[in-house]
């Protein structure tokens, strides 16, 4: 006898599918992409969104900022740009791979990235390393490419803290117990070597996005007060030591002191922050337009396409311009922390509580130079400076804020 058709006929001839007659087939590809647990449904797509905007601005802030000098040398007017955005292909892919391990695997890892991360640091610090600008922080690669692994100590620290404070609470029968002084012992113990070596490269400003993330982790992980006091107290001191026993270098100080008195060495350290808030303020309110800033063409502002590519945004895009980067950072800090308030355990809210502070103490920090309310720092503007490194630990970030996010929405 023959099987039943799936499918059976009404009166006016048209046919319709019987009850349960499709049940254990295949869903479609749309089906399973927007089913519950898919990773598109579990998505913050406004993080990302944010985070795209940043990455489009950047590209063409990039090749405004340095196409005019590409031009009179007589070299490919795009080439930074070309560079810039393959390597934000390249971060968004790394961005989609992280954001789908999930928080044991990260665990797992963590160790493993932790330990190259150092490698890469000491390795700098030999001959392998080069040294740009005073500071050796980079490694050389085929093809003109560099990498600088103090970007990635950064993304190491994230996950290594938050890894020891979460393995401290494996197994405590109460959840909300006060980590011990072992577990912050041990958490400073991961810290100080990467803060260490990334001071050494020299790379003050990427010593102190270290040492406020880190702090604010432990802080976080609900340490008691008075470790909390005696660690401020250790840091305070440490401070004060680097100033007297003349453990900064010349061009660091030569910094500091400029900040203080910005109108007594513009012709040295005071110059480049001079020029920054000219470049910014000759904006006005929607700027001069892309490729027609004159501070920009003049390159009268050194490393404009890195750490102060904020003063192409204030004289090319004017306030409206500058004031949506600001925007798009805040947005990307702020659903980092609710993903971070709405985390399913204690690593998940330290990690994504690490990266919200790593980008607001990094936009504050790099914003502020160039209007003046900071001292100068080597520290990029996140997903808008030109670099590499940058752009891939950025990225990594923002996979590890999805991963946290995903197994929130999982488990809602």
């Amino acid at each position: 006898m023959a099987g039943r058709s799936p499918v059976s006929y009404s009166s006016g001839g048209l046919a319709t599918p019987r009850p349960g007659a499709f049940a254990g087939r295949p869903r479609s590809l749309l089906t399973r992409a927007f089913a519950r647990n898919s990773a598109l449904r579990s998505t913050d797509w406004i993080l990302n969104a944010a985070m795209a905007g940043l990455s489009a601005i950047g590209v063409l802030l990039v090749w405004s900022a340095t196409e005019p000098a590409l031009r009179a040398a007589g070299l490919n007017p795009r080439a930074y740009m070309e560079k810039q955005l393959a390597w934000v292909v390249i971060g968004l892919a790394l961005m989609a791979g992280v954001s789908l391990l999930g928080g044991r695997r990260l665990q797992a890892l963590a160790p493993a990235f932790y330990g190259a991360t150092l490698l890469a640091l000491v390795a700098v610090l030999s001959p392998l390393g080069s040294q740009v600008n005073g500071a050796r922080a980079w490694i050389s690669l085929p093809g003109g490419f560099q990498v600088e692994p103090s970007e990635f100590a950064k993304v190491a620290l994230v996950l290594m803290v938050g890894r020891v404070f979460s393995e401290s609470r494996r197994g405590v029968a109460r959840p909300a117990a006060v980590p011990g002084l072992r577990s912050v012992l041990l958490a400073l113990a991961c810290a100080a070597p990467l803060l260490a070596l990334v001071a050494i490269e020299p790379a003050l400003g990427g010593a102190l996005v270290l040492a406020v993330v880190a702090a604010t982790m432990i802080v976080l992980s609900g340490a008691r007060l008075r470790v909390v006091a005696a660690l401020a107290v250790i840091v305070g001191g440490g401070i004060t030591a680097a100033g007297g026993l003349h453990l900064l270098k010349s061009y660091q100080l030569t910094r500091l002191t400029s900040f203080l008195h910005p109108h007594a060495k513009l012709s040295a350290a005071g110059y480049q922050a001079a020029q920054a808030k000219i470049a910014v303020g000759s904006g006005g309110m929607f700027g001069t337009g892309l490729f027609h800033g004159q501070v920009v063409a003049g390159n009268f502002v050194p490393s404009q396409q890195t750490d102060f590519i904020f003063t192409v945004a204030g004289e090319e895009l004017g306030f409206v311009g500058a004031i949506t980067i600001v925007f798009l950072l805040g947005v990307v800090i702020v659903r980092a922390l609710r993903i971070a308030a709405r985390a399913d355990d204690l690593f998940g809210l330290l990690v994504a509580s690490g990266i919200a502070v790593w980008f607001g103490f990094q936009s504050f920090v790099n914003v502020g130079m160039t209007i003046g309310i900071t001292p100068v720092t080597g520290i990029p503007l996140p997903f808008v400076s030109y670099g590499g490194s940058a752009i891939f630990a950025d990225m990594i970030a923002i996979g590890l804020l999805q991963s946290v996010h995903r197994r929130r929405r999982v488990f809602d």
